[in-house]
Parts: C-alpha cells; structure tokens; sequence
C-alpha cells in the first residue's frame, strides 16, 4: 500500500511539487504563529518571553466579560455585521441576474466597469471620500441638503447614522465584485434551458424564477454561509478610520478595541483573549450555519 502510494506520488511529483509551496505557507504563516494564542491564558511579558511568562487561566476572559464594554461591543459587532449581510448579501446577486438579462454588449460591459471600479479603491481613499462627502458646510451631501432648506448636518458626528454610511457605502464599493461569481454561475446554466422556456412562453420573470435563481442557489448558500461564518469579524480598517469621538458610540466594535488595548495599551495577552473569544464564536457559527444548511438543503461547505 505505502509502495503503491509513492509510486503514484513519483509519477504526478510535479503536482505535489506545485502544491508544496501553498501548504508550506499555510503551515508557516497560519499554523504556526497559533502557538502564540497561548498568551491568552498567561500574563504576558514581553521580556520573559510566551514560555516565561505566567499562567493566568482564564482571568483575562473573564475580564472581558466582565468589562463595562463588553455587551457594547457585541452589540455594536453583531448590528454592523448583520445589517451589512442584510443589505449586501442580496444585492450582488439582483445585479448578476439583471447583468445576465442585458443583451446590449457595450451597454453591459460599461455598467460593469463602473459596478467593479470601487472595489480597486484603497479604504483609505473610501473614507477620505467618505469624509469629503459628507463635511458639513462644504461635502456635497450636505451643501445638497442646505439647498433644499434643511440645517447642516455632521454625519460622521451622529451615531445613529455611522452604521447606514459604513454598510451602504461598503455595498456600493464591493457589489460590482462581488457579483462576479453569480455573473460565472449564470453563465454555466445550459442554454437549451431558455429555448425550452421560450418555447413554453415563459416570461422574463418566470425565466429568472425558475431558471436562474435555482441555478445561483448552491453558490448562494456557499457565500451565505461563509458570511454567517464570519458574522464577528467586521472589518477593522474601514470602521477605525470613519471612528471619531462622537460615533464611538457605535462604531466601537471588537476589532477596534483589540487593536486599543492590544497595541495602544499594550495589554497583549487581554486583547489575544479577546481575539480568540472571537475567533471561537466565529468556528461555532460557520459549524453550526453548515449544519443546518446540509439539513434543510442539499448544498453546505462539508
């Protein structure tokens, strides 16, 4: 067996080969650093080293559950990432369906390039537009406002409003990519599919009802459940940048605290306890989402 098995590996060594250099990656960059999760459960000191250093058991934890921040962090972490799949989930898809009935070839390729561009943009350069935007007295949101008769407005002061701008500013940017895999999904359906519903007389809408969508359907719940996976992870980047002291409020969320008491404060095994807290609630919801999903549906990850 063990000599059948490494005459099929001489024979394909250029396959292994290939392979070798990603996995030789994931070992090194991602299984290896897990080791240092192990601060979590120490009093870490940078001098005395991950091995030196203390064991505290579950003191950090339980710090952080404890925290006066803490239900303000879920909180913040679950509305932000819930209402950015509400909204951004669904709309890639309708933009791939309407891409798929668009029969006009430069009318289509020019609505993708403009859908596609803003994914290119830099966060950076997202929120410096964002900010412009919005200003009061000079962004032309506001100045837009001012001329129809209402008072000037500082959007990124109010934070009721920090969780609409981050999550439709973040669809605009990213639905025109992200409808790419439904636009290569759609392209796959067979095309005697549509002569037979023309022939039947099927409209346009019964079309999509009955041939596209049952065909995006497993590359749906695929991404759903990749999202739902990920539902405690929002975005750093993005949300520090449009952070101020007057929506912090509620645009303070895990990430951003981590990167606070982890780096600003130097509180390394705190802010690794709070990392992995969220790290497990993540695995438990991507099983859990996957689980059900092989349950109600043919379709899941494993």
């Amino acid at each position: 067996m063990v000599q059948t098995t490494w005459m099929r590996m001489k024979r394909s060594w250029e396959l292994y080969l290939l392979v070798l250099l990603p996995v030789l990656y994931l070992i090194i960059f991602q299984y290896i650093p897990m080791f240092g999760v192990i601060i979590a459960f120490k009093d870490f000191n940078i001098i005395k080293g991950i091995l030196g250093s203390p064991w505290v058991g579950f003191k950090h934890f339980t710090d952080l559950f404890q925290s006066p921040n803490f239900p303000l962090l879920i909180k913040n972490t679950l509305l932000i990432s819930l209402y950015s799949l509400l909204a951004g989930f669904p709309i890639p898809i309708f933009l791939a369906l309407a891409l798929n009935e668009i029969r006009t070839g430069f009318f289509k390729k020019s609505v993708q390039m403009i859908t596609y561009a803003p994914h290119f943009i830099s966060t950076v350069v997202m929120v410096s537009i964002i900010i412009l935007m919005l200003s009061p007295h000079v962004g032309v949101v506001d100045r837009l406002f001012t001329f129809f008769g209402w008072s000037d407005t500082n959007f990124m002061g109010e934070p009721k409003l920090f969780k609409s701008i981050y999550v439709w500013s973040g669809v605009w940017q990213e639905m025109g990519y992200a409808s790419i895999i439904y636009i290569a999904a759609l392209a796959g359906v067979d095309p005697s599919l549509y002569e037979a519903a023309r022939m039947d007389g099927a409209s346009r809408i019964k079309k999509i009802l009955h041939i596209d969508l049952p065909s995006l359907l497993p590359i749906a719940i695929t991404m759903l459940i990749l999202s739902l996976g990920s539902v405690m992870g929002v975005g750093f980047e993005k949300i520090y940048l449009m952070q101020n002291s007057l929506n912090v409020s509620t645009s303070e969320v895990i990430s951003t605290y981590v990167y606070k008491v982890g780096l600003l404060g130097a509180n390394f095994s705190f802010s690794s306890a709070v990392g992995l807290f969220n790290s497990i609630i993540n695995l438990v919801l991507l099983v859990s989402v996957n689980a059900i999903a092989r349950k109600v549906s043919e379709n899941s990850l494993w």
